[in-house]
């Protein structure tokens, strides 16, 4: 049996980190239980002490990317309650910050690879819960007049794909130079943000 190159305790996690690499280099396609485990270093069976199969190995990786990214936005909004229009452009950039040092975990949670996700309920619950954190801040920068009227989830959904789909581009490289090398990331965000502002802009 493979000495073990994960902490005592810690088996779940050492699978999931070698679930992500494979994934980020061979795709779905090269991913099996057997592959991570041989990656984790540990014996064959080991990961069916946590994982059925594949698909409830990827539900795990988003998951728990899905919890720390959750986690990472409470820490930067809470500290503003009194202020949504801050809330809104602290976790905006969080969101931004999860995206650029998490990059193959954050494309996992969105490739759309989890087949039958209900099947998964600890996924839906913190993937819903995420949403419902980006709606609360919309009602409230609504409230405020800082975004226009609309249904708050239906402006959440596009608050979240403005900035969704300016760092998917950034992340797969179809961001020209000629635009990189004038903005800034963040800058690049305040300007998609402040689109959708209404009054003084985000800075």
């Amino acid at each position: 049996m493979p000495s073990p190159k994960y902490h005592h305790g810690d088996l779940k996690n050492a699978l999931i980190e070698a679930g992500i690499k494979i994934l980020s280099k061979e795709g779905v396609g090269g991913l099996s239980l057997r592959k991570v485990a041989k990656r984790a270093g540990v014996s064959h069976s080991a990961p069916y002490a946590h994982f059925t199969d594949k698909q409830s190995l990827i539900a795990a990786i988003s998951t728990e990317g899905f919890k720390q990214l959750y986690a990472e936005l409470d820490a930067a909004v809470s500290p503003y309650a009194s202020d949504p229009k801050q809330q809104l452009l602290e976790g905006a950039w969080v969101y931004v910050q999860f995206a650029l040092n998490n990059r193959d975990t954050f494309h996992i949670m969105f490739s759309g690879i989890l087949e039958k996700e209900k099947d998964y309920p600890a996924f839906v619950e913190i993937s819903r819960k995420n949403f419902e954190r980006v709606v609360d801040i919309v009602r409230a920068c609504q409230d405020a007049g800082v975004l226009r009227p609309a249904p708050p989830e239906i402006m959440a959904l596009t608050v979240w794909g403005q900035l969704h789909g300016i760092i998917s581009l950034i992340l797969e490289g179809n961001v020209s130079h000629v635009i990189l090398d004038r903005f800034s990331i963040r800058e690049m965000m305040l300007f998609a943000m402040n689109q959708m502002v209404l009054g003084k802009p985000l800075s």
